[in-house]
């Protein structure tokens, strides 16, 4: 991922917002099409999250070739998601959405690691994280875990958390995977 060398700059963090947009982009399409399971309004409180990264790649303080790079989701072809699922079930789903929650909690890690050197960019989108270890995750967690409660439930909610993950990794420009994972 473009966040993950030493020497990040916002050019960085708008390709990897442009990573994420479309990540999410495709995996909440396909979300939305449901209300059981993690979908059902009573599990955690909707986030949008496509709008947050929008508002940080239209900040000032990014630079014009970097907008002219990512043209807004709006403005993208209305096209059915690539990603397709393996299946629709609601374990599966939970799986699906926890990867999405919990990359808000390494959001917040980046968040307190870069908000410095990307001023004054306000990094938006990374610090939406930063509440949730203490309101939002605990919430998901505890609601997933009532809606997992047989083995075949937790392997496929396993098998949506791994397809999520490898959308992930299908969308990072083999550039960006080249470049290796920090440890810092």
């Amino acid at each position: 991922m473009p966040l993950s060398v030493n020497s990040v700059s916002r050019d960085d963090y708008v390709a990897h917002l442009g990573i994420l947009r479309e990540w999410l982009r495709q995996l909440e399409a396909w979300l939305q099409q449901f209300s059981d399971g993690p979908q059902a309004t009573h599990v955690v409180s909707p986030v949008n999250r496509l709008a947050l990264i929008e508002a940080d790649l239209s900040h000032p303080c990014v630079n014009a070739q970097g907008r002219i790079t990512m043209p807004p989701a709006n403005e993208q072809p209305d096209e059915q998601p690539n990603w397709r699922s393996r299946s629709e079930s609601a374990a599966y789903r939970w799986g699906v959405c926890y990867v999405i929650e919990g990359s808000q909690l390494g959001g917040a890690v980046l968040y307190d690691r870069l908000k410095e050197r990307l001023a004054p960019h306000p990094l938006d989108y990374l610090a939406l994280g930063r509440g949730a270890p203490g309101k939002r995750w605990p919430a998901f967690v505890q609601a997933m875990c009532a809606g997992l409660d047989t083995e075949a439930k937790i392997h496929e909610a396993c098998r949506g958390a791994s397809d999520a993950f490898a959308l992930l990794i299908e969308l990072v420009p083999c550039s960006a995977l080249a470049g290796g994972i920090n440890a810092d």
